[in-house]
């Protein structure tokens, strides 16, 4: 078995940053369209690698949520390429002036956007992931250290040897993109203790990962993709349009962060609408975790079972959906804080009122109006591939594009000024 020396991967991403952090915007989109280019011409390598991981994921058990989010198709592969494409379309951040002005004794202060550095990104079950990471990273100038989940681990390996042909193609260092290639846990520890090297930890994965990262990482951390959400349905809404948001939003791809979790109705229109979403949902494979009043609505209904402890406080990643009936608005909100992570936060409604308190009073990355919890992505946002929804407020917020991962520098300017 081969030694990681998680050391000399930092020393090594270290000088990398430095040579990508001096590029210019075309030598990038230059390496990016490198990298589509690979994903696409090894797609057949990157497919059998990841039929072997979906084979082990399913021999060991894995449930079908993670199994679709290991999953790799021709289709999902064309979508990989065409992301970074997208990427390497968008304007550069690096270098962008966000403010300037002259000081009364004639210093010209400006700030200037800058690479971040270095990155640690852990993720679970996507080997998609590996490869919008990657072009973010490299679309911002940062060099990256990846660890993904042992369940994707010959995908991963098979997407970086791609990236690293591509950087080696423009005569860019393979140390930009790192792949920590062992399962082994304690080297998640060893990348969280880092800091001599790498700049931003950021973690993509469950509960656990995250209060790991945040307990025991020495560098910073931006937590994020734990998605818990909700979706009120008012009692102004189009109830048909209601359907189809929440069937998106439950169904369309069930497995990921930005999916709906809770369906909260007002109890004015509960026993007109409840019966109609079961309807529509049970056949899609839509099981149902029911309050006392939506069970009292839903009697006899099939797959439709009273909600347990904490069932509420649950991120499904399955065809599970939570019902509850409130009062009114107060409730809706009231309930979102206490069991809301802070995602994806969405109102149904034709009371311009309502939505505005909701917009104003729910406390989220992303709050919707009349619209699914699903379209909380940086490509659907127009940010390109992201590298995780942040559920934090510092130092990014919701889906993080390419300006996130930038931070900013200070540049003064002037004529031989000195201090009196």
């Amino acid at each position: 078995m081969t030694t990681i020396d998680l050391q000399a991967m930092g020393k090594a991403a270290k000088a990398a940053s430095y040579r990508l952090a001096a590029l210019s915007s075309q030598e990038k989109t230059a390496a990016l369209l490198a990298v589509a280019a690979q994903v696409e011409a090894g797609a057949e390598a990157v497919l059998a690698a990841n039929a072997q991981d979906v084979a082990d994921g399913r021999a060991r058990g894995l449930s079908e949520a993670l199994l679709d989010r290991l999953l790799l198709t021709p289709q999902r592969i064309d979508k990989l390429a065409a992301a970074v494409r997208h990427v390497a379309a968008l304007p550069d951040p690096v270098g962008m002036e966000i403010e300037g002005r002259v000081l009364p004794n004639g210093l010209r202060l400006s700030r200037r956007r800058v690479p971040l550095g270095v990155l640690g990104v852990i993720y679970e079950a996507r080997p998609n992931v590996t490869v919008d990471i990657a072009a973010l990273a490299l679309k911002t100038g940062n060099a990256v250290i990846l660890r993904g989940g042992s369940e994707t681990l010959r995908s991963n390996r098979a997407l970086v040897h791609l990236i690293h042909r591509a950087l080696e193609e423009v005569g860019l260092p393979s140390a930009a993109v790192q792949l920590i290639d062992s399962p082994d846990r304690a080297l998640v520890r060893q990348l969280l203790r880092l800091d001599t090297y790498v700049d931003m930890i950021i973690p993509r994965g469950g509960a656990k990962l995250q209060r790991l990262c945040q307990e025991e990482s020495t560098i910073p951390v931006i937590l994020g993709g734990i998605g818990i959400n909700h979706i009120y349905v008012e009692t102004s809404a189009d109830l048909e349009g209601a359907l189809r948001v929440i069937e998106n939003a439950k169904v369309q791809r069930p497995s990921v962060c930005n999916a709906v979790d809770t369906v909260l109705v007002e109890s004015a229109v509960a026993k007109t609408f409840l019966p109609q979403l079961v309807a529509r949902l049970r056949p899609l494979g839509v099981e149902f975790r029911a309050d006392a009043e939506a069970m009292a609505i839903l009697a006899g209904e099939a797959g439709v079972l009273p909600a347990e402890a904490g069932d509420f406080d649950r991120e499904w990643l399955s065809l599970v959906l939570g019902l509850k009936v409130v009062s009114g608005l107060d409730e809706a909100i009231a309930h979102i804080r206490a069991h809301g992570t802070g995602h994806s936060e969405a109102i149904l409604t034709n009371d311009l009122a309502h939505a505005t308190r909701f917009v104003d009073e729910v406390d989220a990355a992303a709050v919707f109006v009349n619209a699914s919890t699903r379209f909380n992505d940086g490509g659907q946002f127009g940010l390109g591939a992201e590298v995780a929804i942040s559920t934090q407020k510092l130092h990014a917020r919701g889906p993080m594009g390419p300006e996130a991962l930038t931070t900013y520098k200070w540049i003064v300017q002037g004529k031989m000024h000195v201090r009196v």
